[in-house]
Formats: C-alpha cells, structure tokens, sequence
C-alpha cells in the first residue's frame, strides 16, 4: 500500500512498543513525530522529528498531530501507576487529536480486559468482564475506540498481546521479574505457577505486525487483533531460552517473591499494582490469532532463542560477544 500521507504521531516513542513502532515506519518512509516533554534530552534518539509536549495536554497533542495521517498511543502511566489518574485522560487527548487530523488511531492491547470466563482460549470478541481495576481501565479505553469508529469520527486499530520482552523494553515482566536489567543473570526468578503456559510477545514482532496492519488498504474502520507470539505451553520454555542465551544450563531458578510483594503492598504502590495481575500467572490465558493471519496470511515471527538473547543484550544482562560465543559452542556441539 502506497498512502500519500506517510507522517505519525508516536506517543511514548522513548518506551518499548512506541520506540520500535517508530523505527519501523521510519524505515518503511514514514515521516515520524515524536511527543515528549523534554525532546532535548533524547534528541538524538532514532531519525524523528522530537516535539516538545506533554501527553497529558490536549492541545499539546493537538498540535503535534496537525496533519498526520497516524497516532500511535503507546504511552502508559509510568511503572504501573495512577492508572485511575492518567491512562484513560492521555488516550482521549490521542484520540481526540487523531479525530481533528483525519487520522487512525493505533493502541496496543492486552489480556487484562478478559475475566476468567473467556479463559484458556480468547478471540477478539470475547466478552470484556475484567476482575481487576487496570482491566475496567482496558474496557474503557477500547470502548472509546469503538465508539468513535462507529460514529464515523476516527479510525482506530487494536492489537492484543501478552506479555511484552524485547532489547528496548525495560518496564515489563521479563525485565522486572526474571532477570535484572544491566545485571549478568546468575539466576531466573518466574512469577508463574510450574506447568501453567503462559504467553510472551516480542516486541519487535509486535511492532513489525502492527505497521503491516496500518499499511493496508483494507483494515476496517475499527479492527482488532490478537497475536500468538510465544506460547510457552508449561512455563519452562522461557526459563530454559535463557539458561542457553547465558549458556548456563545449571543456572539457578528461584520462585518470584509473591508473598514479599502481597505483604509490602499497603506501602508501595508499585507493588500493589503488580499483585493485581498475579491472577495472570495463575492459570494458561491465551489469545488466538486466527483472524490475524487471515489477514496478513503469518504472524512475523522471531525464533524465541534469538528473541531472548536480543533482549539480555539489549538488557545490559549480556554483551553482544558473549551473545555470539554462546551461539558458536551451540553450533559446535550441533556439529
């Protein structure tokens, strides 16, 4: 698809989804704006045109969208906080800006919007009966969405996954709570329950699956997406990904603190946003992605080996010289 307006907005252009949604439509032709409250200080970051602006100010968001063809609204309340205060305002100043520039509207999605109704398996029109407050915050943001695409006042695009890893994300479970970033890994801390699946998106798949959607000629008005990403069907897929991106087989694994995370909630709020979404590492939750590959006819698809030795790279966690010695044995060994 050839648009004759190749100009996006990025919202969050500094975080993991936004920054790798950038990169790639900057490297597909695209014109890339990037909102931030102080564009001197990444300034050098990726080939974009940094506009100073605050996610949380209207007209901000106004301003930096006159004329674009694309919003994408990959900002989040930092940390997992003040959901309540912040997620729901910074998405209708997206919105409302997308609205005023005759643009599309993009959002990533994720699993909190389901109950446990719609578990094991989800499509994208399941029903949405969240049991967690950031879950109702979901349902709130998508049904704004919904409702401006229907009325005829915006285009939007959602794309579902679960949880993000990737070189540049550093606010999500793989980073917070199997490995420490810009630390070797001398061991593996898993939050889930041994034998539960559990589901991983790389985020440059993510990215490279969202900039094919917005570049076709014809995505509905309001079209969601579900991704498969990385199934992994009994929670070792990963750990063990890991133990070979150190080359450490022995390496230790260790249970993730629930218990000291539960009893330092009423302190840190941190902390009491992490324990509402324990229930996800509880029980298998996993999306289904037929409607996507109708689509695009695959799901872009990194082998999780070579994702999670990107990410511990891109972590800090280990350096591209002892990435590639790791593979070279495991060759050797093949050999």
């Amino acid at each position: 698809m050839v648009m004759q307006n190749r100009t996006a907005l990025i919202l969050g252009a500094t975080g993991g989804i936004g920054g790798e949604v950038a990169r790639r439509l900057s490297q597909r032709g695209w014109n890339i704006r990037a909102l931030h409250r102080r564009p001197g200080e990444v300034g050098g970051r990726g080939d974009f045109n940094w506009i100073q602006g605050d996610a949380m100010v209207a007209a901000d968001v106004a301003a930096a969208a006159n004329g674009v063809s694309l919003v994408v609204h990959a900002v989040n309340p930092p940390g997992y906080r003040n959901w309540g205060e912040l997620a729901v305002p910074m998405l209708e100043n997206a919105l409302a800006a997308a609205q005023q520039a005759g643009a599309r509207i993009v959002l990533p999605g994720t699993v909190y919007n389901f109950g446990p109704e719609t578990f094991p398996l989800i499509d994208e029109d399941a029903p949405q009966a969240p049991k967690t407050r950031k879950g109702k915050i979901r349902v709130d943001m998508e049904a704004r969405l919904g409702a401006a695409a229907r009325a005829g006042d915006a285009k939007a695009l959602i794309v579902r996954a679960g949880d993000f890893f990737g070189p540049q994300a550093a606010n999500n479970w793989f980073s917070q709570g199997l490995v420490k970033p810009g630390q070797p890994v001398r061991s593996v801390s898993y939050p889930g329950r041994p034998g539960i699946g559990h589901q991983w998106a790389y985020l440059p798949d993510v990215a490279e699956t969202m900039v094919r959607l917005i570049e076709r000629d014809d995505l509905a008005d309001f079209a969601r997406f579900h991704m498969e990403g990385h199934w992994d069907h009994d929670g070792r897929q990963m750990i063990e990904a890991i133990k070979r991106a150190v080359g450490d087989p022995r390496l230790r694994e260790r249970r993730f603190p629930w218990l000291a995370v539960r009893l330092a909630s009423p302190f840190v709020q941190l902390f009491r946003e992490l324990g509402e979404m324990k229930y996800l590492w509880q029980e298998p939750i996993r999306l289904r992605n037929a409607r996507l590959v109708a689509e695009l006819g695959a799901e872009p698809h990194t082998p999780l080996d070579q994702a999670v030795q990107a990410t511990l790279v891109g972590l800090g966690c280990i350096g591209a010289r002892e990435a590639a010695s790791v593979v070279d044995a495991s060759m050797a060994r093949v050999i």
